[in-house]
């Protein structure tokens, strides 16, 4: 492995090839994905008829907070499910209002405004994530260790297609780009607190060997990177791995 190697002139390609967009996929017609943070609001839609269950990603809620109309014929009723901190809202049929709004707290500390529209639908699930506790996942992860030991450890990781606690990992269809002989195509993006890696597949579409180096790759960002097979031959292929600070190896 090498660190902080100087930039090769083609190397400027490689980096712009790398800043790739990533399409999500949809989600199903009756769940719903929410992102917030701590305070934010959340704005949703409830079922009119059937429950709708409230579910935090790596939280649980801690407790409901609502204005009660003093008519129960007219209101909506929270339920704290203990055992795996999720929370289900009915809301009666004889319900004249359009919408329903409460706050809830998290046992991690976080706050939410829920809003949601009442809508004629089926049972709804809805999932809350908050970034802020992967970040915290991943920063704690990679302050096991020095930084660039981190770096090397997150490549080896990658190399073993292990899932690391707190990054973000997602799979990447972008086409290959073309740098002289060599084609270069992005397969997977690792996002932590500090450190953003990258998978890129490596093929040589020349007619002659080809011997990739390190340095070749590197940016001043970098810092570890790792080449399977650095000489390949023609028509062969190989995969990099290459690891900097999150931020300096560019963002979809």
């Amino acid at each position: 492995m090498a660190y902080r190697r100087k930039t090769r002139a083609w190397s400027l390609a490689l980096c712009a090839s790398t800043i790739l967009a990533f399409s999500g996929s949809g989600a199903q017609a009756a769940d719903q994905f929410k992102q917030a943070a701590d305070g934010a609001s959340i704005e949703c839609a409830v079922s009119a008829r059937e429950l709708t269950r409230f579910a935090l990603i790596d939280d649980q809620f801690a407790s409901v907070s609502k204005i009660s109309t003093g008519t129960p014929y007219n209101d909506f009723a929270v339920t704290n499910e203990p055992l795996r901190g999720d929370i289900y809202v009915s809301v009666t049929e004889t319900y004249a209002a359009r919408s329903i709004s409460f706050f809830a707290t998290t046992k991690k500390g976080f706050v939410y405004k829920v809003s949601c529209q009442v809508e004629p639908v089926p049972a709804v699930q809805v999932f809350i994530t908050n970034p802020a506790i992967a970040t915290n996942k991943a920063s704690g992860w990679e302050s096991e260790t020095p930084l660039e030991t981190s770096a090397v450890r997150l490549i080896q990781a990658m190399a073993n297609d292990q899932t690391v606690d707190g990054f973000k990992v997602r799979q990447s269809s972008a086409l290959p780009a073309r740098v002289g002989d060599l084609e270069i195509q992005l397969i997977a993006d690792y996002r932590g607190s500090a450190l953003a890696g990258k998978v890129i597949r490596l093929a040589n579409r020349g007619r002659k060997p080809l011997t990739l180096a390190e340095a070749d790759l590197a940016s001043s960002q970098t810092l570890a990177i790792s080449i399977a097979q650095p000489t390949l031959k023609s028509g062969e292929s190989t995969v990099a791995f290459i690891v900097g600070s999150n931020g300096g190896l560019g963002h979809d």
